[in-house]
């Protein structure tokens, strides 16, 4: 059963610091695209970032450059999310995807291409 579970999101004060982490199952995702979505309320998903483990391929959205840091354990199967320097706009719940397709010229952006999707972990931020 090809199966995502994301862990490590939690309640952060401004300034801190979480990493997320994303288990793969049922597949082995060095092959394909992992990403990051997030989603606020009354927003729509965004993509903040995305590797291609096999070639080491990274991509960030342009607000979480610097702060955030996508890598992939490929002995464990299992996708990360650095996310230092947490502000209040972070907020929101993060959830992992693969998608065969590659994550090259801005695919890696577009929920759609996503077939495999987590159920998500919560990232709030506030004083």
């Amino acid at each position: 059963q090809v199966q995502l579970v994301e862990s490590g999101g939690g309640s952060v004060q401004p300034g801190g610091s979480l990493r997320l982490a994303c288990a793969a199952s049922g597949f082995s995702s060095v092959h394909f695209c992992m990403a990051w979505f997030r989603q606020a309320p009354g927003k729509e998903r965004e993509g903040v970032a995305a590797i291609f483990p096999a070639g080491r391929n990274t991509y960030y959205a342009d607000s979480v450059k610097g702060r955030f840091s996508i890598s992939h354990d490929n002995g464990k199967n299992t996708l990360y999310l650095q996310i230092d320097t947490l502000k209040p706009e972070d907020t929101a719940r993060y959830f992992c995807a693969a998608t065969s397709r590659g994550c090259g010229f801005g695919y890696w952006r577009s929920p759609d291409l996503f077939s495999t999707w987590g159920q998500g972990t919560q990232v709030t931020v506030s004083s």
